[in-house]
């Protein structure tokens, strides 16, 4: 799985290497209002699992948006990519399938209309969205400077924590700058994760890799005493064969926005506020109704938070 921060932050070198690896296929698929939910993930065995996993919400219950008016919009034109488990990626059939595109289906639901959702490659899709070729990019984009002079964002509807991971069968329990002194962390280098223990764990040993699996690789062989990494993929690594067990989540999340980004929202065209209105309405009451939990937990049963 992709890095996170780096899919949502670092938009244009991953551009760059979705141009060069090309793509000839774009897929579409339809769905109506009544169409079923693919089950992508499992669903939790009991409400006391569920209990167990913390569920992100970035919805403040006493800033209800306003119902607008849905009857202006008959159906939306949603883009993604197929480059981002389990956000976004083919399914088996070779449709778009992932949490964003169980969303775009949730939202479609709710607003009671009909929707497509077509892939195409990443570094496209903005590009798409102004040439009127989709209403709108649900692919995991973050708003920053640069994204938002070519489009307009919902509010966010998650945020890519940072977290720390042990082994096991690791003594360490909170993990506080004062007490991880002399500590040996793994971490990918030239990230913003790096950047964030250089800067805040200063007495701790920072061990850079150059890749996700090397840093891993590290914490498992026990090189080194944590890892610290996007805190999404990790929880997809955790939950995973490939940790086969070895580790678990410590301490976190940390979710300091200068490091890590301020969270990662659906992209309209710019000025089409009808369209970001209503998908704020709808991702509200997908909240409120319970929805949105019930598919995090689909996709995450080890939670990133």
């Amino acid at each position: 799985m992709p890095d996170a921060v780096t899919r949502s932050n670092d938009r244009a070198g991953r551009s760059a290497r979705l141009a060069a690896l090309g793509a000839s296929v774009i897929c579409a698929l339809a769905w109506s209002a009544a169409g079923e939910r693919p089950a992508a993930a499992a669903a939790p065995e009991s409400a006391a699992a569920s209990r167990a996993v913390v569920v992100p919400g970035f919805w403040d219950p006493r800033r209800r948006p306003e119902r607008p008016d849905l009857s202006r919009i008959q159906s939306i034109r949603f883009l993604t990519d197929v480059d981002y488990p389990p956000f976004d990626y083919a399914g088996t059939d070779g449709n778009p399938a992932g949490f964003n595109v169980d969303l775009a289906r949730l939202i479609c639901d709710e607003i009671k209309i009909s929707c497509t959702i077509q892939a195409r490659p990443f570094g496209t899709l903005l590009d798409a969205l102004n040439d009127n070729r989709g209403d709108v990019v649900i692919a995991s984009i973050a708003p920053t400077a640069e994204t938002r002079r070519r489009a307009d964002f919902t509010d966010p509807y998650y945020r890519t924590p940072a977290r720390f991971v042990a082994r096991t069968d690791s003594a360490i329990g909170d993990v506080l700058p004062e007490r991880l002194e002399g500590k040996k962390i793994a971490v990918v280098a030239g990230t913003a994760h790096e950047a964030y223990l250089k800067a805040m764990f200063t007495e701790a040993e920072v061990r850079s890799y150059p890749n996700a699996e090397a840093a891993r690789d590290a914490l498992r062989r026990k090189e080194v005493d944590l890892l610290f990494g996007d805190g999404i993929a990790l929880a997809f690594w955790l939950n995973g064969a490939d940790s086969g067990g070895c580790c678990t989540f410590r301490g976190g999340p940390f979710l300091e926005s200068r490091f890590f980004g301020e969270g990662v929202g659906i992209a309209v065209k710019r000025g089409n506020d009808l369209m970001r209105l209503t998908l704020n309405w709808a991702l509200f009451q997908l909240w409120e109704k319970g929805s949105f939990t019930d598919l995090w937990l689909r996709y995450f049963p080890i939670s990133p938070f």
